[in-house]
């Protein structure tokens, strides 16, 4: 797949590359934080594959969803605790 889709992240709309995943697009555009532990320290993904479970966000409405594992769609809405 080629091209650009539109998605919001955290309430802005952000241009990704279609085919990519969420967690691919939030590092491309910044994000660093992508939920917070107990302790509030941020996490971001650490694996890439699914496995250690950092890289949770809201997507559409749905919590903890796995950014590394959900590619981008046009329209997404992803919310980071960032």
């Amino acid at each position: 797949m080629t091209g650009v889709v539109s998605i919001v992240i955290d309430g802005t709309t952000r241009e990704v590359a279609a085919g990519v995943t969420v967690a691919a697009a939030l590092l491309d555009h910044g994000v660093m934080a992508f939920r917070r532990d107990l302790h509030d320290a941020p996490r971001a993904p650490l694996c890439g594959m699914g496995s250690c479970m950092e890289c949770r966000v809201t997507i559409d409405g749905r919590a903890e969803r796995r950014a590394c594992l959900v590619v981008v769609v046009d329209g997404m809405r992803i919310e980071t605790a960032g």
